[in-house]
């Protein structure tokens, strides 16, 4: 790593543990429950019901059970994690069709994002799941021995903390076919990735069929996550209660006295049929979700949980937090769109393609679609930072080349 590099990193690493060390933030809502699972698995209780997935607490409760369960602990883990998606960013970088500058800003922009230092100090399943999503990004471009198996082990790994993530496989088809390999080689890698994740996850769903005494996907949770996200009762794309739902089902007698796997299922139906008969309504509330997730708010306040920061300091970081997701996030979205296009237009032709760019593309309409259709949330757009990020330098780019020609015309 070259010495620019090494000093930003280290820069960020250590703006990191000045936030761990200034802001004492406390778990709440799905953060707590994280710690609490981690606890509980390290002390050689139960892995969690079936109801959520566990990747992140089960990871975690073997981090409680070497170093003691505390939130320091978790919070240095994050720290280590972070500096590990350092690293990796880097040499996918290095690997990216770049010149030093852009490089350099596009790294550089990326240690020091917000959101990549304040995450150090929350409970949540993000850190970790970019650090898979990193290290799966550098073996697909690096030339790496049965990379494909690997990258089917690790998205196994990823759907354990999101289980939309056993799609990859799908991701792997459709940059490929992008990248104008040829389709044997295409499809053989897409079903190498299929096949090692749905091997690596099967003793999970296996352990939750024995749970249930029925075929149980990795986690329960998306019937409902669908449900209460989808229903004429929600306006704004947000969380609501299920009851508040007109003719709620989880009020029927039918859906009380059913099991976990019965009950997803019988919320992922009625969300369907409701999605089936409300086209235009879904539609709206699709891109609502993907607002609240890119653009709408920020997710610092997660961090300010029980801290009791001076006031000052709380509004001068949040302004901080808004403004550069605005200023990074719109124009990296005009850009995505734009080389949407760009790429549609030359898929036909004999160009050749810019490998990373394409990738980086899929990659986020693999989430946006996922959010457009489930839910979204602020936090939802963590993983896609360094994506977001690199479009942006796209847009710099672009916006400096247009100044710099409008300066030779005159």
């Amino acid at each position: 790593m070259e010495k620019y590099y090494r000093k930003a990193a280290l820069f960020g690493i250590l703006m990191s543990i000045l936030w761990v060390l200034l802001v004492n933030t406390q778990p709440f809502s799905d953060f707590a429950y994280y710690d609490g699972l981690a606890r509980q698995i390290a002390a050689g209780g139960p892995w969690g019901d079936t109801y959520t997935s566990v990747g992140y607490p089960v990871v975690l409760g073997l981090v409680y059970k070497i170093f003691g369960s505390s939130l320091a602990a978790a919070k240095i883990f994050n720290l280590t994690l972070t500096f590990v998606n350092y690293v990796l960013f880097y040499k996918i970088l290095k690997k990216a069709d770049l010149s030093e500058k852009r490089r350099k800003f596009t790294y550089g922009l990326f240690v020091v994002f917000p959101s990549n230092i304040f995450y150090n100090s929350i409970l949540a399943g993000e850190i970790l799941f970019t650090a898979i999503l990193l290290l799966i990004t550098f073996l697909y471009f690096y030339d790496v021995k049965h990379k494909y198996i690997l990258i089917g082990v690790l998205t196994a790994a990823g759907a354990m903390v999101k289980p939309f993530f056993l799609g990859f496989f799908l991701l792997v088809f459709i940059v490929e076919l992008c990248f104008k390999m040829k389709f044997s080689a295409v499809l053989k890698h897409s079903i190498i990735v299929f096949i090692i994740s749905a091997v690596a996850i099967s003793p999970w769903l296996y352990r939750n069929t024995r749970l249930l005494g029925q075929f149980t996907f990795i986690s329960n949770n998306g019937g409902i996550v669908l449900y209460v996200n989808n229903n004429s009762q929600n306006r704004y794309g947000l969380w609501m209660d299920a009851r508040n739902v007109r003719n709620s089902v989880v009020k029927k007698t039918e859906y009380i006295n059913a099991n976990a796997t019965d009950k997803n299922e019988m919320l992922s139906r009625a969300a369907r049929k409701w999605i089936k008969a409300h086209p235009a309504e879904f539609v709206q509330l699709g891109f609502k979700r993907l607002f609240i997730t890119y653009i709408g708010f920020s997710e610092i306040d997660y961090s300010f949980n029980g801290a009791n920061v001076n006031p000052i300091f709380k509004f001068i970081f949040s302004f901080y937090a808004y403004a550069a997701r605005y200023v990074v996030f719109v124009p990296a979205v005009v850009m995505l769109l734009v080389y949407s296009v760009i790429t549609i237009k030359g898929f036909s032709g004999k160009k050749s393609v810019d490998r990373y760019s394409i990738y980086n593309l899929v990659c986020f309409y693999m989430f946006a679609l996922v959010y457009f259709i489930s839910e979204g949330q602020p936090r939802y757009s963590f993983p896609c930072t360094f994506i977001m990020i690199y479009f942006f330098s796209c847009f710099v780019e672009r916006f400096n080349f247009i100044k710099s020609a409008k300066s030779v015309k005159l």
